[in-house]
C-alpha cells in the first residue's frame, strides 16, 4: 500500500535540487560571518516553575522548545535538549536542564524534523500521565517508540485536555527523518485556548449582557514555516494574544524562502494572526543556515520600527527566561 504524502496549501513545493545544494555549499564557503554572539542564559526560576499551577508562563529552553504553563498544565513544545544536531553543535546551554523540568502533562510536536522532535529528549521527559500530540501520520511512529498516550491531529482539528482546547493549524514546510519518509507525516502549529471560553462562546443560553470573562491569553505556537497566506486565515479563525514565531534559519533566502520566514516575514505573520505579543524563536541555538542570531535580531528590530510596532509587543527572551502573563478580562469570542 503506497504511503500518504502530505502537501502545503496550494501545493507549494519545498523540494531542492542537488545543483541548488551545491550552490548553497559554494556560497557558504565564500561567506565570512561573525558567530561570536551567543544568546545569554538566565538561571531559570525553578521554584516558581515547580510551584506554579495557575498563572500562564512561557519559558524559552532554546530553538523551538518552550516550557509553557497554561490552565494548570505543564507543556513542552518541540522537545530538543540534544548537544548537537547532525554536524551542528548546540551554541548555548538549554534554558532549563532536562532533569529539572517539572513533570509534564503535554508534549506538542509541530513536525518530525530532528531539530523539532528529538526522541531521546522525549524519552527523558515522558511519564505515564503525559500526552503527546503530533501531526497526522506520526502517531504510529511514536507508538513504535514506546509512547502510549499519543493523539494525532489534522489541520484545523482540535482536542481538549485538562480544560485546554488544542487546535492544530497549517504551516508551510515539509518533513523527513530518513531518505524514505519524505512528507509521510504533516506539519503545523498549535493554538491553545481555555475550554471555558469555547463552551461559553457556543452556549446559546449564555448571558448576552456579560460577554467578558477573566481568561488566560490564547497562545499560538507557529512551529516552522515559510511565509504563506495561511497566517491570515489563522488570524481570522482564532483570537490570538501571544504568538511564538520563528525568525531564524532563513539565509540564503533564495534557498530557504519556501520553508523558513525571514525576521521581516515573521513580523508580517505576527500582524496577520492579529496577536498582541510576539516571542521570537528558532534562532541562535543551532547553526542550521547561514544567518546569525545577531543578524536576525537586528533585522527584526529594524522592521519593527519601520512597521510602527511598539517595543513592548516583542518580547525577546534569554534562554531560561520566563515570561509571566497576567490574565485579563476579555470578550468571549468563538473560533
Amino acid at each position: 500500500m503506497p504511503k500518504i504524502r502530505y502537501n502545503n496549501i496550494d501545493n507549494v513545493s519545498t523540494d531542492k535540487t542537488l545543483k541548488q545544494f551545491r550552490q548553497w555549499r559554494d556560497e557558504r564557503r565564500r561567506k565570512k560571518k561573525d558567530y561570536s554572539y551567543v544568546i545569554p542564559n538566565l538561571a531559570p526560576d525553578l521554584d516558581y516553575l515547580h510551584g506554579n499551577r495557575h498563572e500562564t508562563s512561557v519559558t524559552w529552553v532554546g530553538h523551538s522548545t518552550f516550557f509553557i504553563q497554561y490552565e494548570g498544565l505543564n507543556i513542552v513544545t518541540d522537545p530538543v535538549w540534544a548537544r548537537r544536531m547532525a554536524f551542528s553543535k548546540r551554541l548555548g546551554e538549554p534554558g532549563i536542564p532536562i532533569d529539572q523540568v517539572p513533570p509534564l502533562d503535554l508534549i506538542l510536536i509541530s513536525h518530525s524534523h530532528y531539530d523539532h522532535m528529538h526522541i531521546s529528549s522525549i524519552r527523558r521527559l515522558y511519564r505515564a500521565e503525559t500526552t503527546i500530540i503530533v501531526p497526522v501520520g506520526l502517531r504510529r511512529k511514536m507508538l513504535s517508540k514506546g509512547f502510549r498516550r499519543v493523539i494525532e491531529l489534522q489541520w484545523w482539528e482540535s482536542t481538549t485536555i485538562g480544560g485546554v482546547e488544542i487546535s492544530f493549524v497549517p504551516t508551510q514546510h515539509w518533513t523527513r527523518r530518513t531518505p524514505f519518509d519524505t512528507n509521510t507525516s504533516h506539519w503545523g502549529g498549535f493554538v491553545l485556548e481555555p475550554e471555558l471560553q469555547q463552551k461559553e462562546s457556543r452556549d446559546p443560553e449564555a448571558d448576552s449582557e456579560d460577554t467578558t470573562r477573566v481568561l488566560p491569553p490564547n497562545l499560538y505556537f507557529a512551529g516552522d514555516s515559510g511565509y504563506f497566506h495561511g497566517f491570515k486565515e489563522i488570524g481570522n479563525r482564532y483570537n490570538i494574544h501571544i504568538a511564538l514565531m520563528p525568525i531564524g534559519a532563513y539565509e540564503p533566502e533564495w534557498f530557504m524562502t519556501s520553508q523558513h520566514v525571514t525576521p521581516e516575514e515573521a513580523l508580517q505573520a505576527f500582524l496577520d494572526v492579529k496577536a498582541e505579543t510576539m516571542i521570537p524563536m528558532h534562532y541562535g541555538t543551532f547553526r542550521l543556515a547561514d544567518d546569525t542570531a545577531q543578524e536576525a535580531l537586528e533585522r527584526l528590530e529594524l522592521e519593527r520600527k519601520r512597521l510602527g510596532i511598539s517595543e513592548e509587543q516583542i518580547r525577546i527572551l534569554k534562554h531560561g527566561e520566563t515570561f509571566k502573563v497576567e490574565p485579563k478580562r476579555r470578550e468571549v469570542q468563538s473560533s
